[in-house]
């Protein structure tokens, strides 16, 4: 299809190598924004991974990552990306970006699809009108923020830009506690088990295992699991993504306990910035939470500053923006419910569940 100057069209098999070379050349590219990660979700969770490409003449000059995504209920909605933090379009010529959201949006008219939604860091410029110059303003939501630092430039560096509590609990932790941080693949099964443990006492449903094993193939060699343990015993664990000089801790679990007992994820996250920093990574990711919850005010005392994620949504069938999130007070009955399940049960139920929320 033809926006202005540039042409835009769907990927094919045949551009997944220059889709990867173009998101890792761009500054605002993403480990979320690499086909990669839009295959890995079309395999395990079914979604068909849909992205367009801007091109100008022969140069593709700009992406956007979507896929197709059912919702409970049955709704379908565009979203780049799914199961990710960052999304959105990617441009090197000015209009790119907005005429891939015009296209996207159209694509959901057309389709009578329930919205399309963009999790950009920032809020996407450009369109504001849809199909046959109907208008669509989007919608904003600040429900999440992210937290992003550059690492220091040694590893003796680290414990300085920790607030002073967590930095003597990191110390206690280390040195008359006796944690120690530990990696390899082997450990997947153990960060699986706390993570499922974790979000079932939250009252959410967990991804499966399945999942994480996919990520730790289709990745590879991006991803690494670290373990905090103390002797034998595993306390607490982490999925980390790598992307160019950055390294972005994802998935975690904590043993119930340990982060009150031997403040577990303190010293982990301490830890794993060390371990980034001896292998030459400069930024440190540490990736969303809610506005306002228990992990957001966590990332704080790490001494990480929360930066607001305006995510964008462009409203086609959808009436409001999604809700079915810990935020919503109507969900409260269902999560309290889930806490309450047989952990078998809540990991079989989480599975089937998760390919639902997106």
């Amino acid at each position: 299809m033809s926006a202005g100057r540039f042409q835009v069209r769907k990927a094919g098999a045949d551009d997944f190598e220059a889709q990867d070379r173009f998101v890792l050349a761009h500054g605002e590219g993403t480990v979320f924004h690499r086909p990669h990660w839009g295959r890995a979700v079309a395999r395990q969770f079914g979604h068909p991974q849909e992205d367009l490409l801007a091109f100008e003449g022969e140069e593709l000059v700009g992406l956007l990552p979507l896929s197709l995504c059912r919702g409970l209920g049955g709704s379908r909605a565009l979203i780049s990306v799914p199961y990710g933090v960052y999304g959105g379009g990617l441009e090197i010529q000015a209009g790119a970006g907005a005429a891939l959201q015009l296209a996207a949006l159209e694509g959901a008219q057309s389709r009578g699809l329930a919205r399309l939604e963009l999790r950009s860091r920032e809020t996407p410029s450009g369109t504001d009108v849809g199909q046959e110059g109907a208008s669509v303003s989007p919608l904003t939501s600040e429900l999440y923020c992210g937290f992003r630092n550059e690492l220091p430039s040694t590893v003796d560096q680290v414990l300085g830009t920790i607030p002073k509590k967590a930095r003597a609990d990191v110390r206690r932790a280390r040195d008359k506690l006796g944690l120690v941080l530990d990696e390899g693949p082997w450990y997947l099964p153990d960060l699986v088990t706390l993570f499922q443990a974790n979000k079932q006492a939250l009252g959410s449903p967990a991804l499966p295992l399945s999942w994480f094993e996919r990520l730790l193939t289709d990745l590879q060699p991006g991803v690494k699991i670290h373990v905090v343990r103390q002797g034998s015993q595993i306390l607490s664990a982490v999925m980390s993504f790598i992307y160019r000089d950055e390294l972005h801790a994802y998935y975690s679990g904590t043993l119930p306990g340990a982060d009150r007992e031997f403040k577990a994820s303190s010293f982990m996250y301490c830890a794993l910035q060390e371990w980034a920093i001896e292998r030459g990574f400069r930024i440190f990711d540490f990736g969303r939470s809610r506005a306002g919850s228990g992990a957001a005010d966590f990332k704080r005392r790490q001494g990480f500053e929360a930066r607001s994620l305006s995510y964008t949504y462009f409203l086609v069938k959808d009436k409001g923006l999604p809700s079915m999130n810990p935020s919503n007070p109507k969900t409260a009955p269902l999560r309290k419910l889930w806490t309450k399940l047989p952990a078998g049960v809540a990991v079989r139920m989480g599975g089937l569940a998760s390919r639902f929320l997106p």
